[in-house]
Order: C-alpha cells, then structure tokens, then sequence
C-alpha cells in the first residue's frame, strides 16, 4: 500500500479527495431540500389543493 503514495503526491491526493467530498456532501443537502419531506428549513409543504376540472363531452362530426 505505501508504494501508491509513491506514484501520488499525499497532499495533492487528498485535498483533491476532500474536495469531491465536500461537493458530494452540498449536493446531496440540496436535493433533500428540494423534497417536502426532509426539508428543514421551510418545513413540510401544505398538500396541493383539489381543483376540480370540467370535462366536456366528445361530439363526433360526420364530414360527409
């Protein structure tokens, strides 16, 4: 395992490892504060309202 270290330079390697993380970890947070259930800062979003749509009958044309 130490000959890795070898072909990579330790600080280089990590710093770049901390930093995919670190990404990771802000993209994760914002998708969960985009969904109702585990957003924690505005709470749960109140359930859409029923509308209520009309639905107009089908009228057959005869082109004759």
């Amino acid at each position: 395992m130490w000959r890795i270290w070898l072909l990579f330079d330790p600080r280089r390697t990590l710093i770049a490892l901390f930093t995919f993380l670190f990404a990771l970890a802000i993209l994760i947070h914002f998708i969960l504060l985009s969904t109702s259930r585990f957003n924690w800062i505005e709470g749960p979003r109140k359930a859409a309202a029923n509308t209520t749509s009309i639905e107009l009958p089908l009228v057959k044309k005869d082109i004759a």
